[in-house]
């Protein structure tokens, strides 16, 4: 799966944890159907950012920390080429990654990685409005993610 990441946050390169989103995507195949040939892209935003995403695609006024859309017929600036499947788009909020690591007592890099997999998860369909549905996003992300990266 090809992953393109994009730093629009003014900070420092996110680009670093580009393998562990690889290894993510790789663990992720042995629970839910991705297609090999499908790309999507990672883009790491400042909190005034997503706060206007939020407000303008979701009509809530308030920064989040990750918001993902799906592209499946959309053209974008983030496009893959002709042969792969366009997944989407996973936004994550920098300032979010340091306080909720803060927050919840764990590293950057899990963080970064769970914001990713929720995102990715939301890609592929997945969804957390009914606690049915939490409750299996949720589990997913647990079976994908501890294996990867210690809480």
């Amino acid at each position: 799966m090809e992953i393109t990441i994009v730093n629009q946050s003014g900070e420092k390169n996110w680009n670093r944890y580009r393998h562990d989103f690889e290894m993510i995507v790789e663990r992720a195949v042995q629970f839910v159907n991705i297609d090999p040939e499908a790309c999507l892209s990672v883009i790491f935003v400042n909190e005034e950012q997503i706060h206007e995403m939020n407000r303008d695609y979701r009509n809530i006024d308030r920064p989040t920390d990750v918001i993902s859309f799906a592209l499946h017929d959309t053209q974008d600036d983030y496009e893959c080429g002709e042969e792969e499947e366009q997944l989407g788009d996973i936004f994550i909020n920098v300032a979010a990654i340091r306080s909720q690591a803060a927050d919840y007592g764990h590293s950057l890099r899990r963080e970064v990685c769970f914001l990713f997999t929720h995102g990715l998860l939301h890609l592929l369909g997945y969804d957390h409005m009914h606690k049915d549905e939490e409750k299996i996003m949720f589990q997913l992300q647990d079976e994908i993610l501890d294996a990867l990266v210690k809480r």
